[in-house]
């Protein structure tokens, strides 16, 4: 049997999900306190209003849930159970809204990285920091972690 709701329930289930200040953002953002990493939160003038922006080096930072931005050979990226029609739709939407936002950064010069939320698990807190930091203070276009799935 089909999974039907009415629109009603379906905008309070989106409603409940949150669009930032997540759990990954915010233990990222907690990593980057110190000066000479100053950065801004979702600049609304940028595409997709990145999580984090560091103005100083034209980088930006966008942290993907698995779930939901779909990270490929995820253990975390599972498909919807229920009401899997609805959400299948917004999650198709969401890919490729964050693909046309990475290129758009892109083609305006911002240098992108897209740290997944499972880096933070697999990797761990210190490590994720350690290659962000070093990427923003080199000449790397883009960065993905995790660079490896474990």
């Amino acid at each position: 049997m089909p999974d039907v709701v009415d629109k009603a329930t379906r905008s309070q289930m989106m409603a409940g999900i949150r669009g930032r200040d997540t759990k990954p953002e915010r233990v990222i953002r907690t990593l980057f306190i110190q000066p000479v990493f100053a950065y801004r939160l979702h600049v609304s003038n940028l595409p997709g209003k990145p999580d984090l922006v560091f103005p100083k080096y034209k980088a930006v930072v966008l942290v993907h849930g698995c779930f939901w931005h779909r990270h490929p050979d995820c253990w975390w990226c599972s498909s919807p159970s229920s009401n899997s029609e609805f959400l299948g739709g917004q999650v198709r939407s969401e890919c490729r809204r964050d693909a046309r936002n990475i290129t758009d950064l892109g083609n305006l010069g911002w240098r992108v990285a897209v740290v997944w939320e499972c880096a933070l698990r697999l990797q761990g807190d210190e490590d994720v920091a350690l290659a962000i930091g070093k990427w923003l203070t080199g000449n790397r276009k883009t960065l993905i972690l995790p660079r490896t799935r474990k």
